[in-house]
């Protein structure tokens, strides 16, 4: 319909690839903030829990500054099935949620960083 918008693609997937940075690098904050507390609050232990939010720190980083962009991806999308794991099973949330957010939200980050593999992250990196 708009051809000519398909010279922004690579802008389009390094925003995309911001997005998902930004909202990796608040939730590992968070783990990495206070781990002992944040531990309890998600049933995970307190090393675990330093483990997975140095993951989701680093791996937002990497595709945020385009940095092994395709493995930083993939790592993010080990940690969402993670926590659609125990959203499902052992929360036992539904797809949209009741009184929390559903699993649709960590579904909706894995199609996400399945597009930044596909497309390899796009132009605008800094190593691959």
């Amino acid at each position: 319909m708009v051809p000519h918008l398909t010279q922004f693609t690579d802008f389009g997937i390094l925003l995309l690839r911001l997005m998902v940075g930004v909202v990796f690098i608040t939730s590992g904050w968070r783990h990495l903030k206070d781990p002992e507390i944040r531990s309890k609050s998600i049933g995970i232990s307190k090393n675990f829990t330093i483990f997975l939010g140095a993951g989701e720190v680093l791996g937002s980083l990497g595709g945020m500054f385009g940095v092994l962009t395709q493995l930083a991806a993939f790592g993010l999308i080990l940690i969402l099935f993670g926590a659609i794991y125990k959203k499902i099973f052992e929360w036992h949330i539904s797809f949209w949620g009741e009184k929390t957010y559903g699993w649709h939200y960590d579904l909706m980050l894995i199609v996400m960083n399945l597009v930044i593999i596909f497309t390899d992250g796009g132009r605008f990196k800094l190593l691959n």
